[in-house]
């Protein structure tokens, strides 16, 4: 499949108005990564739909201040996140919140791919496979981090059910083309991003896809 890059102006695609900061895409297979000012918001755009967007936050003035999966879920209730989630640090102060959502439901549970855990679920000779531990490193060494800084993460997009047992799923994701979710920096965050190259499971059709990422800053309320 071929994604198609919707080419309508951002300040159409983002789901909150303002002056546009920053539109990029994030290529199929490959990272990304933005410093997001406090209260500008990043509109996530899932491209060809079913595509999984593994994602680090860290204070962007500290960066052993960062998201945290435990203290995320606990303070929400939930373990899947929407709008309205805040996605918080480990003292559970909020780095960014969920504001719009055209998706309803996205992942804290499944981890990044890496060489490792595909030779171990899928056999050795995807051990040459990129993966996303790979694409955090990289990317993030454009930024200090090494891999010390990588914690777990969350996957927009990606649809990671529970079975009655506690057994993991990783299914057809719930999106589709063009849908978006919309993150407001609730301070100056960097965010880290591996367009996730998986192939191996369904969490990418089985055929990763660029999205795009616009930064918006909305104008202040008269």
């Amino acid at each position: 499949m071929t994604a198609t890059l919707d080419t309508r102006p951002a300040v159409d695609l983002a789901l909150v108005r303002g002056d546009v900061v920053r539109d990029e895409i994030a290529p199929a297979r490959g990272p990304w990564s933005a410093v997001v000012a406090a209260g500008d918001v990043l509109t996530i755009v899932d491209l060809a739909g079913n595509q999984a967007v593994d994602t680090l936050i860290y204070a962007a003035e500290d960066h052993t201040v960062r998201y945290s999966a435990a203290t995320t879920i606990t303070a929400q209730g939930s373990i899947v996140l929407t709008t309205g989630s805040v996605l918080r640090d480990s003292e559970s102060e909020p780095l960014v919140t969920i504001v719009a959502d055209e998706v309803g439901r996205h992942d804290t549970l499944g981890g990044a791919c890496s060489q490792e855990s595909n030779t171990l679920r899928y056999g050795h000779h995807t051990a040459h496979q990129h993966a996303c531990v790979e694409n955090f490193l990289a990317e993030g060494m454009r930024w200090g981090l090494g891999k010390a800084d990588l914690v777990p993460n969350l996957n927009f997009f990606m649809n990671v059910p529970v079975d009655p047992d506690g057994a993991l799923g990783i299914v057809d994701g719930l999106s589709a083309p063009g849908k978006r979710l919309a993150l407001r920096a609730d301070r100056d965050v960097l965010v880290l991003v591996s367009n996730c190259p998986q192939i191996n499971n369904p969490c990418n059709g089985f055929d990763p896809t660029p999205v795009r990422m616009i930064v918006t800053s909305p104008a202040e309320a008269s």
